[in-house]
């Protein structure tokens, strides 16, 4: 196992959870700005009021986009599985 080897991997694994989580993110990002402003203009004050939409909108991301990152995380750890099979002894 050379050093090549182990940073290549990390560097995919890090690429494979940044891509994987960038959807939930981005949406949970811009309905929180979204109630953000619906917030300063009504001025309420209410933290639960952010936080439910969030959880509904990463919800619904992850049933939506969900057989699409397993099927990533499913091709990745085949790969894995594969090179490490095939390493030297």
């Amino acid at each position: 196992m050379t050093s090549g080897f182990v940073l290549s991997f990390f560097q995919e694994a890090l690429t494979l959870a940044g891509l994987l989580s960038m959807p939930s993110l981005a949406l949970a990002l811009i309905v929180g700005l979204i109630v953000a402003i619906f917030q300063a203009v009504t001025q309420i004050n209410e933290q639960t009021l952010s936080m439910i939409p969030k959880i509904i909108t990463i919800v619904a991301v992850l049933i939506v986009t969900g057989p699409w990152m397993l099927a990533q995380l499913m091709a990745f750890t085949t790969k894995v599985f594969t090179q490490i099979a095939t390493l030297p002894g």
